[in-house]
């Protein structure tokens, strides 16, 4: 690779860490935006997400000339096969979302985003064959230390927290293996969704049960404004994952809990023990070991047994 090749995969690195943060940083505030719309029922807030999301999206199409380049990605079968499953998994996530914030889970939801960059990392170890090294595997084994602590403190199955965790890890799987516009990539997804939206937003419409336009003004405009709010920090997140090793958004995604955290136990006095705090101290560990191990200093001084380990089992296999 020649300098000016190193220059531009180094730019491509930098701006795909800040594609994450910003969008992780968006999605730590957004239950404040569906706390405001507490009023509307999370399945009517789903759909009303799904329909302005599309035609915020459609809108971007349209303005960057870029029908034909949707009509080729429709035209490619295993290309309509990702969108569909993509479609699926963050039209779950979504749903789980707006309902445990709307229902006072916020805390469910932020551990929810501190397991779903364990799995981040599993996935791209597993499909994509990432490596961490020594540091980052320290890191891992402390965040999951910290989560299985949390998970403990529940005495049951978190089935918020996972369900978040896996359908999200799961688009993200998703959108790194597919070669698709971000842009076309969201609106052809909340294309595949909108039947179900059209339908069911009709329906409450014409019973007269709907809260759009019905509602104060206010309350219209955030549901419309949803489009914006759902698009640009998944786009920027598409971004990201085209740029940067699954691995990295994975601890990326950690800003995003953070906020919940803050939010959910400062602003809504959620239950917050002895027990979480000592689990989100682990993860918070791991995020700063993470961060650090991205400098050279700190690859030349890896632990020695693990990395004399790491390197054993590679020179065997």
């Amino acid at each position: 690779m020649n300098e000016l090749e190193h220059g531009a995969s180094k730019n491509s690195r930098l701006s795909g860490v800040i594609y994450a943060v910003v969008a992780f940083l968006l999605w730590g505030i957004l239950p404040l935006y569906w706390k405001m719309l507490s009023s509307v029922g999370a399945l009517e807030i789903l759909m009303h997400r799904v329909l302005w999301a599309f035609v915020f999206t459609a809108m971007l199409v349209s303005y960057r000339g870029q029908w034909q380049e949707a009509r080729a990605v429709l035209g490619d079968a295993k290309k309509r096969r990702v969108l569909v499953l993509g479609a699926l998994s963050v039209g779950l996530n979504w749903g789980i979302y707006i309902w445990a914030v709307n229902s006072n889970h916020v805390v469910d939801t932020s551990l929810g985003y501190y397991i779903n960059p364990l799995l981040s990392v599993l996935f791209g170890i597993v499909a994509f064959k990432e490596r961490l090294d020594s540091w980052q595997l320290i890191s891992f084994a402390l965040a999951f230390m910290g989560v299985l602590v949390i998970t403990l403190q529940y005495g049951g199955i978190p089935w918020i927290s996972l369900s978040l965790a896996l359908s999200f890890a799961l688009y993200g799987l998703i959108k790194k293996g597919a070669k698709i516009d971000s842009v076309i990539g969201l609106m052809l997804e909340t294309a595949v969704l909108l039947p179900l939206s059209l339908g069911y937003l009709g329906y409450m419409h014409f019973h007269g049960a709907g809260s759009f336009g019905n509602a104060a003004f206010l309350t219209t405009a955030l549901l419309v404004a949803a489009g914006g709010a759902t698009a640009v920090p998944l786009l920027l997140f598409a971004q990201a994952t085209q740029r940067i090793p699954l691995s990295t958004v994975g601890f990326t995604q950690y800003f995003t809990p953070t906020g919940m955290l803050i939010i959910g136990v400062f602003l809504y006095n959620e239950p917050f023990s002895k027990g979480h705090l000592l689990g989100f101290a682990c993860i918070w560990v791991a995020l700063g070991l993470f961060s650090l191990s991205q400098f050279s200093w700190m690859k030349r001084h890896q632990p020695g047994w693990l990395r004399n380990k790491k390197a054993h089992v590679e020179g065997g296999s």
